[in-house]
């Protein structure tokens, strides 16, 4: 008897998956720094800000009450998707009923949702890039092949309606729209985001935004929402979002999905197999935060004003390196092709994905690189860490370029 061949020991669904390059690179960051090493992380993406207490103490009260003890519906708490819906109208003009809200164990997990639930095998997914390292791993993931239209510095990072009409085949079933941008800070003006929506309703195109910045534009720059200026939009696009940014919650894990009745039911089916509700404790502390009113943000975004003005003018200072001013969310997004190629402290980078090592243990600096975004030669920088820290951290590159 012929020995069968051997299989493999992770699916090659599973085993393709690229692990997340941010998470990857506050990961080693932190390991140098239990190792002692005096390291300054440009690389995750959460606040430096404690929960507000408010919120905090909701999630005390919860663990009190045995009711947060048990399973409750898959879709999350009805108070939570009364609350969700309440201020999706508030913030951003949409109107949604509260069916229409699936709560999920975070952004990601909303975005993974998505996309299972609207993709079949072969369905094309157009994602202006640079984007954020997770959605062509949950595209894949869901099947759909991810279509890269690359968006330039030159033009602020955004995507035009003529590379949308190149893009689009039989096969574009969606849009992935993000503004403000994680990782470039661009925000998209009232009228181009008008435009881009009654392009995909023209064409029978569904729209995934994610919104999860939408508290965080800062010089005059506007969030809005496509669903709101395109109300004809409204049964063909999903909005995600979360309290992960806004308050100040990432570990706290809640975010959620809004879309068409037919789509959340289906995502609520999926979700109910996969993880079933959300920790209700954390639930609990949503609510609160949606419910309340906007003063911690305020205070949020203020100091990440300071801070983008701060990093935008130091980054733009060293030499072969140029930076757009961060629009939104809590990012600098600067070209380092300037310095590959050069003798740094004896070494040369080919590439910003060798850059990174090479600041990182030269400068004991992390930044992720821009290949993680699909953006070779760029670099993302969270200013989402104290001034001091900021500042010294920049000011590191800034020297070992300097001795160059």
């Amino acid at each position: 008897m012929t020995a069968a061949s051997p299989k493999p020991r992770v699916s090659r669904r599973i085993g393709a998956i690229a692990p997340s390059a941010t998470l990857a690179v506050d990961a080693k960051a932190k390991a140098l720094k239990a190792q002692g090493e005096p390291v300054i992380g440009f690389g995750a993406g959460e606040p430096d800000f404690p929960t507000p207490e408010a919120i905090v103490e909701a999630a005390v009260e919860a663990c009190r009450n045995p009711a947060n003890h048990r399973y409750t519906p898959a879709a999350g708490l009805p108070e939570l998707q009364a609350a969700i819906a309440t201020k999706t109208a508030r913030d951003s003009g949409f109107e949604v009923a509260p069916s229409q809200v699936l709560v999920t164990n975070g952004g990601k997990h909303a975005i993974y949702n998505t996309f299972a639930t609207l993709l079949d095998p072969g369905d094309e997914v157009l994602v202006p890039a640079p984007y954020w390292t997770t959605y062509p791993e949950s595209i894949a993931l869901a099947g759909g092949r991810t279509v890269e239209l690359a968006t330039h510095e030159a033009n602020g990072f955004r995507v035009t309606i003529e590379q949308l009409d190149a893009a689009v085949t039989p096969a574009t079933k969606a849009l992935l729209f993000v503004s403000p941008s994680n990782p470039t800070g661009a925000v998209y003006p009232r009228d181009e985001v008008e435009a881009i929506g009654r392009w995909a309703v023209e064409r029978g195109i569904w729209v995934v935004t994610d919104e999860i910045y939408e508290h965080l534009t800062f010089g005059g720059h506007e969030f809005f929402s496509m669903p709101t200026l395109v109300p004809e939009l409204a049964d063909t696009c999903v909005v995600v979002n979360g309290v992960a940014k806004t308050y100040a919650m990432t570990g706290w894990r809640v975010g959620w999905m809004i879309g068409p009745p037919d789509v959340i039911k289906a995502a609520s089916n999926l979700q109910s197999h996969a993880t079933s509700n959300v920790s209700n404790v954390a639930q609990r502390a949503a609510l609160a935060a949606v419910a309340g009113d906007l003063t911690a943000v305020e205070m949020m975004r203020s100091a990440f004003d300071r801070r983008r003005r701060i990093i935008h003018s130091m980054l733009s200072d060293i030499p072969g390196v140029t930076c757009m001013e961060p629009q939104g969310a809590f990012y600098a997004f600067p070209n380092m092709a300037g310095l590959l190629g050069r003798d740094l402290r004896g070494r040369r980078a080919g590439t910003t994905l060798e850059l990174a090592d090479l600041v990182l243990e030269e400068a004991k600096v992390a930044f992720v690189p821009g290949e993680a975004f699909g953006a070779p030669g760029y670099a993302r920088f969270s200013f989402a860490l104290a001034d001091d820290d900021m500042i010294e951290g920049v000011r590191r590159i800034a020297d070992l370029v300097a001795e160059s």
